[in-house]
């Protein structure tokens, strides 16, 4: 198939919803929806509505500064921001939960540098969602079509208050490395002092060589550096022209100050010069993220390239470096670009963003992917989204194109976890999922939906999928360290003995692994600070 006939599979569109008691999710197709759904119709409200209020907390299990009692990370000069913790909700009053898709992982890399280094990241720094989509999913690729959305659901291990947990998952079509498009890329590379730092700068250009080494005759590169100004290092080259770009990247030395607008602002010029209609056009930026001279914050920067971002240049933000790393800067330049954030702080995490996940991270396939979820509150009390909180868009703005929403790159899945306490007696549909997003070359908007019901939920927690209790463990972790009220009875050490157990169901996947030793790891780091 090639690559044109890919891109007008986007167009059509299935929905699957997975019986969470099999080992993999059942696929049900759904036909491409062209009209908007019937509006919701409203439920009886409960005749005793204080019976489904959810529990507060009787005290916050953790700090709200550290992680775990006594532990406070080493101090530095990052900035992160605290985003809070989403509430319970109850279904009664608000039946619907929306927000844009994210499928960036730097989160959990920025915890994971910090873990190894022998400290607990700030709280501040971690975003579930991030943690989460960092690991393989179980979703089948769907055939032949732009997306499938699935759904399991189990009880949860960590509370004895009847809480399930409910999985939906987004999981976009593949596209073959060899049909994807040609890439005009533009690197945007920070050489100011602060990257001669921990090697900052040396990572960067190794890093950009696993990309090179994957490039094609038809793909170009050109390079950009900044400092207190910006210059051009290479010009629009030819991928074939190896040596000449790797030389180019290889000479580039830290030297002064941070103008990361100036850096931005030549970079999409030069990107804008080299535009190619129907390739991806895509600027890589390359940072610790400090920005000390021009424009510092991420609405300023922005505003002197929205327009290339609405013209179809994307951006993906690489940070590196920790000491004084600017997380909130690289995010949201992101964000608003139209791009993913990843954090690189080893040769193996570069590997994974530029040559494992090189499609995914070049070929975007939807644009302002949005879901927006139906809690049914006839058989749901009250729900609690887990993470995604600087991701909510308001349940009016679902349909409003102009709002902006998340990014899907090809093959790329994202997940959403739930707490969900049902009424009792609970049966039938407990909720509809819907995904809503735009054609990145014609805009066209497409939207999906389907429902998940009370009998597709598993028994026990260790009946369901293996990788759906991977996310439920991940997410658990996240939850602990950014001393989240609602961790239930759960404790690190609690969760190290399901993290081995994670080991025995998926042997073969390194990152379960790696996860098990962070898991350890930090159980050890709260151990010495209770002595």
């Amino acid at each position: 198939m090639n690559a044109k006939m890919s891109l007008a599979l986007l167009f059509i569109c299935s929905l699957v919803l997975s019986a969470c008691a099999t080992a993999a999710p059942t696929a049900i197709a759904i036909a491409p929806q062209t009209s908007a759904p019937q509006p919701y119709v409203p439920f009886s409200a409960p005749t005793h509505a204080s019976e489904l209020f959810p529990p507060e907390p009787t005290s916050v299990p953790y700090s709200t500064h550290a992680p775990f009692p006594g532990a406070v990370p080493t101090p530095v000069d990052n900035y992160f921001r605290d985003y809070g913790v989403n509430p319970f909700v109850y279904a009664y009053e608000d039946h619907l939960s929306t927000f844009a898709l994210d499928v960036d992982t730097a989160s959990y890399s920025v915890a994971r540098s910090y873990v190894m280094d022998g400290n607990l990241p700030p709280a501040e720094s971690v975003r579930v969602e991030e943690f989460v989509n960092s690991f393989e999913q179980d979703y089948p690729n769907p055939p032949s079509v732009a997306f499938g959305v699935y759904a399991d659901g189990a009880p949860s291990p960590f509370h004895d208050d009847g809480t399930y947990i409910l999985r939906f998952g987004v999981q976009g079509y593949e596209v073959p490395e060899l049909e994807r498009k040609p890439a005009v890329l533009t690197f945007v590379i920070d050489v100011s002092g602060s990257m001669a730092e921990q090697n900052r700068l040396e990572l960067v250009k190794q890093s950009l060589q696993l990309l090179v080494d994957r490039l094609r005759p038809q793909d170009s590169v050109a390079i950009v550096a900044y400092t207190t100004n910006a210059w051009v290092v290479l010009p629009s080259t030819s991928g074939e022209n190896r040596e000449t770009i790797l030389e180019a990247i290889y000479s580039l030395e830290p030297l002064q100050t941070t103008n990361a607008e100036a850096g931005l602002r030549l970079g999409y010029q030069l990107a804008y010069s080299a535009y190619q209609p129907g390739w991806t056009n895509r600027v890589i930026l390359c940072s610790d993220g400090v920005a000390n001279v021009g424009a510092t914050g991420p609405e300023e920067i922005l505003k002197s390239v929205r327009g290339y971002a609405d013209a179809g240049i994307t951006l993906t933000t690489i940070g590196v470096g920790m000491g004084n790393f600017n997380d909130v800067l690289l995010e949201q330049l992101a964000d608003k670009g139209d791009g993913n954030y990843a954090y690189v702080d080893t040769l193996d995490e570069a590997r994974d963003v530029f040559v494992n996940d090189l499609t995914s991270t070049l070929q975007v396939i939807a644009l302002d992917a949005k879901v927006q979820v139906d809690f049914n509150a006839d058989t749901v009390a009250y729900y609690r989204l887990i993470g995604y909180e600087n991701r909510a868009i308001s349940d009016q703005s679902f349909r409003n194109d102009a709002v902006d929403a998340g990014e899907i790159g090809s093959g790329h899945s994202a997940t959403a976890l739930y707490a969900v306490v049902l009424r009792e007696g609970a049966q039938g549909r407990l909720a509809t999922v819907q995904l809503r997003w735009q054609d990145p070359e014609s805009h066209a908007v497409q939207e999906i939906n389907g429902n998940f019901n009370s009998w597709d939920l598993a028994d026990t927690f260790e009946s369901a999928s293996p990788r759906y209790q991977l996310d439920v463990v991940v997410a658990q972790y996240a939850e602990l360290l950014r001393a989240s009220p609602w961790v239930g009875f759960s404790n690190i050490y609690m969760l190290r003995d399901y993290a081995y157990r994670l080991v025995e169901l998926l042997p073969d996947d390194p990152d379960v692994a790696e996860f098990v030793t962070l898991v350890s790891q930090a159980a050890r780091i709260e151990a010495l600070t209770e002595r």
